[in-house]
């Protein structure tokens, strides 16, 4: 499985912007997409992540800000940036493994990381 992220970029506070992460590769029918982050000095935390059958699972200080989706015809994952603040800046990284939300079975596949930089 390979993933390919982009989207990132400089953003001033307050402002939005678009990740998008497509998976190819062999893919489950059953799986979870998602991203990760990594804030410079800190370590990785999960951001949100979406199973095929829609549920979804989001780092509680996120929510009302982020919005996870994803195109299951086209193995794509989206995470939607909204009122971004200083603190959100990090590497983002989206993530891919089989089984659903519960499954701890599986291990993720990693994409390579895309740096969101909100700055004024």
């Amino acid at each position: 499985v390979q993933l390919q992220a982009f989207g990132g970029g400089l953003v001033q506070p307050g402002g939005s912007l678009r990740l998008s992460c497509v998976v190819s590769g062999t893919i489950s029918s059953i799986n979870t997409m998602g991203w990760y982050r990594q804030p410079p000095g800190k370590q990785r935390e999960l951001v949100a992540r979406m199973g095929t059958d829609g549920s979804t699972d989001y780092l509680e200080s996120l929510k009302g800000r982020l919005t996870i989706s994803r195109d299951n015809t086209k193995d794509t994952v989206h995470l939607q940036m909204d009122s971004l603040r200083p603190g959100d800046t990090a590497v983002y990284y989206c993530v891919y493994r089989r089984g659903g939300l519960t499954t701890t079975r599986y291990m993720y596949a990693w994409g390579q990381g895309t740096l969101v930089t909100v700055s004024s």
